[in-house]
């Protein structure tokens, strides 16, 4: 298996297993940001695609046309539940757990340790085979439980009942995703 880490073009690693992000971090720090195009290779996404992210309101708006750590994050999240759901459905879903995206006193994690977080119960789940709902229930927990007291004063069970879906959902986009390559290989 071609392991990714979830939402980006970056190949699997034990240092992405555990905090994902930091393997896109020190780009945005050597460079004060990133641009369309290193995002959209990052994303292996259109950039027009992206700006409509940004119009819709989804993403905040770039500055001098350079995206922070809070914008690529939130696109990477964004790009890593397309294929299962809906965009409204997944606008609706951060907004759910972080409420406005421009304001992050509204916040119940921030988006890089909830990306990390998911990445760190996605890459457990496929190596463990537990994507049964249980054993999915059960690996949120434990993750909960190792930063309860560092991130979460309030709306823990929302951030439980969201990270459910959003692992879910990425389990299906990639099944989905099988299933097509497989049906693309068969002739008539």
């Amino acid at each position: 298996m071609n392991r990714m880490i979830p939402g980006t073009s970056i190949g699997y690693s034990e240092i992405g297993r555990n905090a994902a992000f930091s393997l896109v971090s020190p780009i945005l720090e050597a460079t004060g940001g990133i641009t369309l195009s290193q995002l959209s290779k990052l994303t292996v996404m259109e950039g027009s695609t992206i700006q409509n992210w940004i119009k819709r309101g989804w993403v905040s708006s770039p500055k001098s046309k350079k995206y922070s750590e809070k914008q690529v994050v939130r696109i990477i999240l964004i790009n890593m539940l397309k294929g299962a759901m809906k965009l409204e459905q997944i606008a609706n879903l951060m907004t759910y757990i972080n409420g406005d995206v421009e304001d992050t006193s509204d916040d119940i994690i921030d988006d890089v340790t909830l990306y990390n977080i998911l990445c760190r119960i996605i890459f457990t789940a496929e190596d463990e085979g537990a994507f049964e709902p249980h054993m999915v229930r059960d690996l949120i927990d434990r993750e909960l439980e190792k930063c309860a007291a560092n991130y979460l004063v309030s709306g823990e069970e929302k951030l439980r009942k969201a990270m459910y879906i959003m692992v879910m959902a990425y389990r299906s986009s990639y099944l989905k995703s099988e299933m097509e390559k497989e049906i693309a290989e068969i002739r008539i």
